[in-house]
This record gives structure tokens, sequence and C-alpha cells, in this order.
């Protein structure tokens, strides 16, 4: 996948905001990575904060339809991983900055 079309993606998931917390996914460290196959499937790796979340289903349909608007995406799909586990030190300044966890 090119750099451009990597950044597009990015940008939309910067779209899908955590319910919970109130910050997008990216900026929380959520999301590990996306992969594009050849047929347009892009697959986009992914934790939660916590197992067993209430709300995966929810951030699985807003990332889904956050992609849907990108032209070479022909189909969206999620894969939520547990390892490496999610922590605080994968957010952003930004995100850090929003939640008044010090840097």
């Amino acid at each position: 996948m090119d750099a451009a079309l990597e950044e597009n993606i990015m940008g939309a998931l910067e779209n899908v905001i955590d319910p919970e917390l109130g910050i997008d996914i990216v900026n929380l460290g959520l999301v590990y990575g996306a992969d594009m196959d050849d047929n347009g499937v892009c697959t986009v790796t992914m934790t939660l904060t916590a197992m067993g979340c209430p709300l995966a289903g929810h951030i699985e349909q807003d990332v889904k339809r956050a992609l849907a608007d990108i032209p070479e995406i022909e189909q969206a799909e999620v894969n939520i991983v547990w390892d490496p586990p999610w922590g605080k030190e994968n957010m952003s300044r930004y995100a850090k900055i929003a939640l008044g966890i010090p840097d």
C-alpha cells in the first residue's frame, strides 16, 4: 500500500471516536496497522482499551463506516488483537494532554 493511501486510511480512522474516552482510536494508540490486499479488502489491526469492551461492535462498525468513503477500499475488515496489550504509552501526546495523563 502506498504512503498516500495509508495516510488517507489513518486520517479516516481519526474520525472514529472511542465513546468512553472521547478521543479517536488513532491518537489513543489502538490502531496497530492497516493492510490492503489486491482485491481492495482493507484489514485494520487494532486493539481495545480493555478485554470485554461492551462497545467493541460499535467501534468496529464505526471503523468500517469511516473507510467506506475511500475509493480504493472495496471492503473493510477489523482484526481485534490483544497482543501486544494496549497501554497508556501507546497514546499520542495529544491524547495524553486531552485526558490529563502526565507524559
